[in-house]
């Protein structure tokens, strides 16, 4: 089937269009300004955690940064 363009419809208007096969999620359509948007974003907090982590030599165990990371979520 052809769903194209209720597809684009969708994507166009910022909603991002999750396909599933036999059930379970697949994959995420987004618009490509979408997409540009979102590793943007990701690539800008990369580069501040750069700056950040430049500046002292603390560093943290991963169990810290899930810990911190999980209290922050769900409001602990």
């Amino acid at each position: 089937r052809n769903k194209f363009p209720e597809i684009e419809t969708l994507v166009n208007s910022g909603n991002p269009v999750y396909l599933t096969k036999n059930g379970y999620g697949a994959m995420v359509v987004l618009s490509l300004e979408e997409y540009a948007s979102l590793t943007d974003n990701i690539e800008m907090k990369l580069d501040e955690a750069d700056r950040q982590a430049a500046g002292t030599d603390e560093r943290l165990s991963h169990e810290s940064v899930f810990k911190n990371a999980r209290s922050a979520i769900h409001g602990k």
